[in-house]
């Protein structure tokens, strides 16, 4: 679904930019062209900066970065953006193709939940490393995109097993971005721990954030800080050995204190956006460093 609403949009994009530029400019067909082009990555480059510049309201303290890195982090946050909603995700089929799972024993396969807006195509990046790793790695997409988080659960707890029946294991490690450790707690809490041996979440709103507020659907509403469902799933979520990655630069989560989950091993790597995440080397060894042992592979 997001695929096509992303080639839609993007194709609309092109039109106009393209219109514009033939009736407002008089430019040259190739010209408009590569105008609409353009068009289309300043586009993006205006929501990063505003996005940047509106989390300035509600940032917590943080190290300073200098303005070297700091544009370095910018320019990787455009670029991730640039690279999951105008290059990945429009085309989800044609970079993701099916989820490659392998049988194996004595270690967990791995089940990644993507965040708000997303699709599985997020992971495009990090299940590459995690695979060239050797672990079975399986995904899943969450429609509808604006629907409560509740509503989330229950397609995670069916590609959970098929994950395990597939695999032949018994547990999976659960990894979600941004508001995908959130389905993954919801999970937990209607569901137990038992086919969970552990939690990796990724620049996850455990106490919400700010930018919820702008954003649309029950899942963005649920959201916000001190919402009446973030309040009751920190209260009821069971025990789990959890690993919490974040950075204290993010720029979706405001203020970034959000970010913290107590009763977590907390692992802060500074620099980095919020999408930059899913495109880090330094991201994928932590999570890989967070993992069991690998597990062995059964070849027939």
């Amino acid at each position: 679904m997001l695929a096509i609403i992303l080639r839609l949009f993007i194709l609309f994009e092109l039109v106009c930019y393209a219109t514009i530029a033939l009736y407002f400019f008089e430019l040259t067909a190739l010209a408009a062209g590569v105008f609409a082009v353009a068009g289309v990555f300043a586009a993006r480059l205006w929501r990063v900066g505003l996005i940047y510049a509106y989390g300035r309201a509600y940032r917590s303290p943080a190290p300073s970065l200098g303005w070297w890195r700091a544009s370095v982090m910018f320019f990787a946050e455009y670029v991730a953006f640039i690279t999951n909603f105008v290059f990945i995700s429009p085309f989800e089929r044609w970079w993701m193709g099916a989820d490659r799972l392998l049988p194996c024993y004595g270690r967990p396969p791995l089940l990644l939940i993507h965040g708000y807006g997303c699709s599985r195509a997020a992971w495009w990046s990090l299940r590459r490393r995690l695979e060239a790793a050797g672990w079975s790695v399986a995904t899943i997409n969450l429609e509808p995109l604006f629907t409560s988080i509740e509503n989330f659960v229950e397609p995670v707890a069916r590609r959970l097993d098929d994950v395990l029946a597939e695999t032949g294991a018994t547990q999976v490690v659960l990894v979600g971005h941004s508001m995908g450790g959130l389905v993954a707690h919801a999970y937990l809490r209607r569901h137990g721990v038992a086919q969970v041996s552990r939690l990796v979440t990724l620049g996850t709103p455990h106490a919400g954030s700010e930018l919820a507020k702008t954003g649309i659907g029950e899942n963005a509403r649920q959201m916000r800080p001190g919402s009446a469902w973030l309040t009751a799933l920190a209260s009821e979520a069971p025990l789990i050995d959890t690993l919490n990655i974040f950075s204290r630069h993010d720029n979706f989560v405001l203020p970034q204190v959000n970010l913290v989950l107590p009763g977590a091993q907390q692992r802060i790597i500074d620099g980095l956006g919020h999408l930059a995440m899913l495109y880090s080397p330094r991201v994928a060894q932590a999570v890989l460093d967070g993992l069991p042992p690998l597990c062995k592979i059964v070849v027939e």
